[in-house]
């Protein structure tokens, strides 16, 4: 039999050889991707947020329609819920039939002021004019009543005494009746205005009874309860029969608008800033691969906002990293068939080396829209002028001018960042 052939052994020099290619390959993969990445800042601390409104009827009473289901999308102006409205329209009703009635007041008492204009002043002419009759007649009585005194006795007798007497009297009399009448004729232009005072509160009853018909009529519009925009309905928490209150959440409604909130820790935040370019990659959907620029940087970190502030003027102090809230706005890359919910882990890494307007042309390179069927939202002009106000008027150092003008479609073998820099792989 043959022996088999020996195989042949690596000599130690081939082998250290090998090794130490091994490691320099190592050591240039490792400085490759540190020189690649050394411009991305990533974190795993980071959620979809987004406006999350409830739902609540203006009015109280019994859900009488319920008309949408758990996570259903409705639109803008569609009915949701009715509410049992009977009163209401009963409410209506009555505050038609007042408004109607405070108009016929006012319509009185205008014709009361127009009587009155004229009555009284006529009043007060009457009553004068009374008054002097009766004065003549006064006159007349005494001149009689002494006429009968300066005479003979023998012409006169007791009878025509006592008559001239009882006239004289019951002219004096007269006389006090007609200054009387005067007396309550005399206040014109306090009853004219007595008169126009009535048609002012007339006036403000009917204001007030219009008023009430308004709010009826409010009462009545807001029993159908309809979405202010659109959306997603959460968290329904109400069923048909159940009696709901003024102001009592029913369900919420979470609109398309989703955002990204990013805990970066403050040692990352050194080259950090509005506008920079934004991968972000959601654990639930890998297919999905957002792109979004950083909108803006939270005033303060998480614990200055807690409800209990740290005390760290203690004597035993410990130095804990902060992590500061970050907003990065979705700008392409959203699929109308992957709604993003609220609260989904996302991963995002930022490229500090961009600038806002490579953002706007990598998502024109990419299809110019972001995929929920919106227009691009181009972000460089806001972007820039936030900045301009943050530094006082003065662009920043090493600020670019603006630009939205499209750029060619990423050849192939060009990664999406040198795409959006023009760049040649």
């Amino acid at each position: 039999m043959m022996e088999p052939e020996k195989k042949e052994k690596m000599s130690p020099t081939a082998k250290k050889i090998a090794i130490a290619i091994l490691m320099v390959l190592v050591v240039l993969g490792i400085g490759m991707w540190m020189f690649l990445h050394r411009n991305e800042v990533d974190t795993d601390d980071a959620y979809t947020t987004g406006r999350k409104v409830g739902i609540a009827p203006h009015v109280a009473g019994y859900v009488s329609n319920l008309l949408v289901n758990d996570n259903e999308f409705v639109h803008k102006g569609q009915l949701l819920v009715t509410i049992d409205g009977r009163d209401y329209l009963a409410n209506l009703k009555q505050s038609e039939a007042s408004v109607v009635q405070a108009q016929a007041d006012l319509k009185a008492y205008k014709l009361g002021l127009l009587v009155a204009s004229k009555n009284f002043p006529g009043q007060l002419e009457v009553a004068q004019g009374e008054l002097g009759q009766a004065k003549a007649r006064l006159f007349k009585a005494r001149t009689d009543y002494g006429r009968q005194h300066r005479v003979m006795r023998a012409a006169t007798s007791q009878a025509d005494i006592d008559t001239a007497r009882a006239e004289l009297q019951a002219a004096e009399a007269a006389v006090m009746e007609a200054q009387g009448h005067v007396m309550q004729a005399l206040p014109v232009k306090a009853n004219i205005a007595s008169a126009d005072a009535h048609i002012s509160q007339a006036d403000a009853n009917m204001k007030a009874a219009q008023a009430a018909l308004e709010h009826a009529r409010l009462n009545v519009e807001w029993m159908a309860v309809r979405a202010p925009w659109d959306g997603w309905v959460s968290q329904r928490a109400v069923e048909r029969g159940d009696y709901v209150s003024v102001g009592q959440t029913m369900f919420s409604i979470v609109p398309r608008d989703i955002w990204i909130v990013a805990n970066f820790k403050e040692t990352q935040l050194k080259n950090m800033r509005p506008g920079q370019l934004v991968d972000l990659h959601v654990d639930a959907y890998p297919q999905l691969h957002l792109r979004g620029h950083v909108n803006s940087l939270q005033m303060g970190s998480g614990e200055a906002f807690s409800a209990f502030p740290p005390e760290n003027a203690t004597g035993n102090f410990v130095k804990i990293v902060q992590r500061i809230p970050v907003k990065i706005l979705i700008d392409c890359g959203m699929r109308k068939d992957i709604p993003l919910a609220i609260g989904l882990s996302v991963e995002p890494v930022v490229d500090v080396s961009t600038h806002p307007s490579d953002v706007n042309a990598l998502c024109k390179a990419e299809g110019g829209l972001n995929g929920s069927g919106m227009p691009f939202h181009s972000v460089a002009q806001d972007d820039q002028d936030a900045m301009l106000m943050a530094n006082g008027g003065q662009a920043p150092v090493g600020a670019q001018p603006v630009t939205t003008a499209p750029v060619n479609m990423p050849a192939s073998g060009r990664t999406a960042k040198q795409a959006a820099r023009g760049m040649q792989p």
